[in-house]
């Protein structure tokens, strides 16, 4: 049995349990670490047998330490400070400072940069969501389509003396932004994320609905940005059968005089708009939960792969929710 350090008996005599505890213990049960590993460790030891040096560090310490940094919103240096300085994250990852030592900064950056190459944050929100979708919480009804601004750095006081070329500008009300765009799906019932994509600030919510649709919805919900959606879903104006419920717009309604019509169209967009509120439970998560506020990479490929972790872990925080797991939603 391995002997515990000083340190680890304070820390697990302390009578107070603080919501990091509650958040990471319930992180340990939700996350679905063997499939991952099973998925991703093709990528990570790649034709190692035999081969001299130093071995890499686990794949699921990895991992840990990864998901830590979305979670808290920590770069890397910060992140391999706090890992010091917290004995609930080490526990987390399972790290004894007695015996070992934390991975560096560089550790952690070659790791972010592999998971970016082989497009292996997808495929974790891919495993995630198929976890997810074996308990019964993508009940493939329908989708609500969303989208978000996220800013970038606006300034030129860089090396390069620009901005980043694939960041653009855009204008949302009185207010312009710059930075990019942050396109999701959910499920219209449970309303976990199933579809995310990354575009600059510029290009319209609309022209992404195609991308965040699943060929069996049978309804498709979006506010009305999305006005015009049925042309990127390859379907007829005012069909039928169309899929596409969206928003009205706010002006046309407004201008009419009071009358059972007007009450009725009034009751009509009440009950739309609580259907697409759930689509915004995501973006809460990963914005005021995880302190997902501004881009932090230089280009779109490295940024959506981000956003692929962020909405996966998201995910598992929304789903602890509808399992009636809502003592752990705090990370702080």
């Amino acid at each position: 049995m391995k002997q515990i350090s000083f340190a680890q008996a304070e820390h697990q005599n302390k009578k107070k349990v603080t919501r990091r505890e509650r958040f990471l213990a319930r992180m340990e049960k939700l996350v679905p670490w063997q499939r991952l590993i099973a998925a991703l460790s093709p990528s990570y030891f790649p034709n190692s047998a035999g081969k001299r040096g130093r071995p890499p560090i686990g794949l699921e310490r990895m991992l840990r330490i990864y998901f830590l940094q979305q979670w808290y919103a920590l770069a890397d240096e910060a992140l391999e400070d706090a890992i010091y300085d917290s004995q609930a994250m080490r526990d987390f990852i399972g790290i004894d400072l007695a015996i070992e030592s934390v991975p560096d900064a560089t550790t952690l950056l070659r790791f972010r940069h592999l998971l970016e190459q082989h497009a292996l944050t997808q495929r974790v929100f891919e495993e995630i969501n198929a976890r997810l979708a074996e308990q019964g919480l993508f009940m493939r009804e329908g989708t609500i389509v969303d989208a978000t601004i996220v800013a970038a750095a606006p300034s030129t006081r860089n090396k390069a003396r620009q901005r980043d070329p694939e960041m653009k500008q855009t204008r949302k009300g009185k207010q312009y932004y710059f930075g990019m765009k942050a396109h999701i799906g959910v499920d219209a019932v449970t309303g976990l994320t199933h579809s995310v994509a990354a575009t600059s600030a510029n290009v319209a919510d609309v022209t992404m609905a195609g991308a965040l649709v699943r060929e069996d919805d049978k309804r498709v919900y979006g506010d009305a940005g999305y006005t015009g959606m049925w042309k990127y879903l390859d379907e007829e104006k005012d069909a039928p059968d169309s899929r596409c419920c969206v928003a009205a717009k706010r002006g046309p309604i407004k201008k009419m005089e009071d009358s059972p019509m007007k009450a009725l169209l009034l009751a009509i967009e009440k009950a739309k708009a609580s259907i697409r509120a759930k689509v915004e439970h995501p973006f809460h998560v990963i914005k005021n939960l995880f302190g997902y506020r501004k881009v932090r990479y230089k280009g779109l490929a490295r940024n959506q792969a981000q956003l692929f972790t962020l909405f996966a872990l998201g995910n598992l925080v929304l789903a602890g929710r509808c399992q009636g797991h809502a003592d752990g939603a705090s990370v702080s």
